[in-house]
């Protein structure tokens, strides 16, 4: 071999390890400019506490001055770890112990650094005492969550409570629970319990079949494909709708006659859903739906699942006609719900939603914000406005009577989503909606886990929830 040749190789080994330790610096960046907060934040993060030999781990506080988790350390400086609400926050907050979970989770990198002045750390490391970590303060209100707590009452299941116009989360509720303050006595017990899963965030990561709450996206998709003559929909309601060898039936057989569209999604008429479902294009449906992200990430940092929805131009006649009202396939979570409602209640856009408002020193400083964020705009505004003006008529005529009459109006949709498991059969009670109608305020979602129809028991406990909110 010729020294032109030697030459030639070299050159290639040489800039073949160049690029490759370019490329690991290149990485090393990244992981350490642009991730960090994720990695340090990583609940599987097994040096995630690293500062906790520095810093005295910082209080988690809600938006109207409750503290949700604080540090305490006693005398002999053992250090323990109190929530004050003990079960009310436990999903939403989480623990700090046997792993971390929740905003303890999320928050971690933030509660275990202090951003109090120079002079202070310098002081506390002279007289060999730990800082104080950053406190988080969170979007959460303390009053809201309670009552949102209290109204879900025995049942499991999960309540949302979300700003439709910032995305602010202003109550997570998600049963059942456990008390954070004692999780490490509790943990065998509740890892082993399967059967409930109690240590599930329901709200994100709970995964129902919407039943007719679903109809809000079926009755767009509809207005959608028949822009000139959704107006003129009519159909005559018997109680039942067979095609092939599938038999839809109104909720507890019930008929409602001749039915337009506005009457039919206030009446929750699955068998005019029923029809609609065999009139729509399906694949057409199939994107409007993942529009908004089901089958995709919700635009949010919280840990959560991924709704479900399976439909296509091969689909069934079954299929479609199950698909439209809620059935099938179609899997949800509660905070997906409100987010939908969301859009619907801010004329069409859909808002990021957050938990943390700003991070704060302990000593008063601010140290970061976060600010309302626009997701997107989902539909027209002029589609915005006929839904809600279809989710008012359910408040005024139809399956949520039982909202109205207050000092503000209400605007929303009930769902009674049927289910088997291990031979069992039971239905799922929902509700979705939002109250001052003109200059929404509040977007309430509901889930109650063999709660029945969504009239008799998540309408019940979301009046409760806007109840607490005017009344606070």
């Amino acid at each position: 071999m010729d020294g032109g040749s030697r030459n030639t190789e070299l050159g290639i080994v040489t800039y073949t390890f160049i690029f490759l330790f370019l490329l690991m610096v290149g990485y090393l960046v990244y992981l350490n400019v642009w991730k960090a907060d994720d990695l340090n934040s990583n609940a599987y993060n097994t040096k995630q506490d690293f500062n906790e030999d520095r810093y005295i781990r910082g209080s988690i506080v809600s938006a109207d001055g409750q503290i949700l988790a604080e540090t305490q350390v006693g005398e002999d400086g053992t250090e323990t770890r109190v929530y004050p609400y003990a079960n009310v926050f436990s999903h939403v907050v989480g623990y700090s112990s046997n792993g971390k979970s929740g905003l303890e989770a999320l928050c971690n990198n933030d509660l275990l650094s202090s951003n109090t002045s120079i002079l202070t750390q310098i002081r506390d490391e002279n007289e060999a005492q730990k800082s104080r970590g950053d406190s988080v303060v969170v979007t959460l209100n303390a009053n809201l969550q309670v009552a949102a707590y209290q109204a879900l009452g025995s049942y499991n299941g999960a309540v949302v409570a979300i700003e439709p116009d910032t995305g602010k989360i202003l109550a997570m509720v998600s049963k059942p629970d456990f008390d954070p303050n004692h999780i490490e006595e509790l943990w065998d017990s509740l890892i082993s319990d399967s059967s409930s899963s109690v240590l599930l965030n329901r709200a994100t990561q709970g995964l129902y079949p919407p039943g007719s709450t679903f109809k809000i996206l079926t009755t767009l998709a509809y207005i959608r494909q028949e822009p000139l003559s959704y107006r003129n929909f009519s159909f005559d309601c018997t109680s039942q709708l067979t095609q092939n060898d599938v038999t839809i039936h109104c909720y507890n057989n019930a008929v409602h006659g001749q039915e337009d569209l506005k009457s039919a999604f206030a009446h929750s008429c699955n068998t005019a859903f029923a029809q609609i479902g065999l009139d729509l294009d399906a694949g057409d449906f199939a994107s409007l739906c993942e529009e908004f992200l089901f089958n995709d990430s919700l635009p949010t940092e919280l840990q959560h699942s991924t709704s479900q929805f399976v439909l296509n131009d091969q689909s069934s006649y079954g299929e479609q006609m199950t698909t439209a009202i809620g059935q099938g396939d179609t899997l949800v979570t509660p905070l997906h719900m409100a987010l939908l409602t969301s859009t619907v209640a801010n004329g069409g856009i859909m808002m990021r939603p957050y938990l943390i408002d700003h991070i704060q020193a302990y000593d008063g400083n601010r140290v970061s914000e976060n600010s309302p964020s626009r997701y997107q705009r989902l539909m027209t505004a002029e589609e915005a406005r006929i839904l809600t003006e279809y989710m008012q008529e359910t408040v005024n005529s139809g399956t949520a009577t039982a909202l109205g009459g207050y000092g503000y109006s209400v605007a929303g949709k009930t769902g009674s989503a049927e289910y088997v498991s291990d031979g069992y059969e039971g239905t799922h009670s929902w509700f979705v909606g939002f109250s001052n109608v003109e200059d929404p305020d509040l977007v309430v979602a509901v889930i109650a886990e063999d709660g029945g129809t969504g009239s008799e028991t998540a309408v019940p406990i979301a009046a409760q929830v806007f109840q607490a909110y005017y009344n606070s």
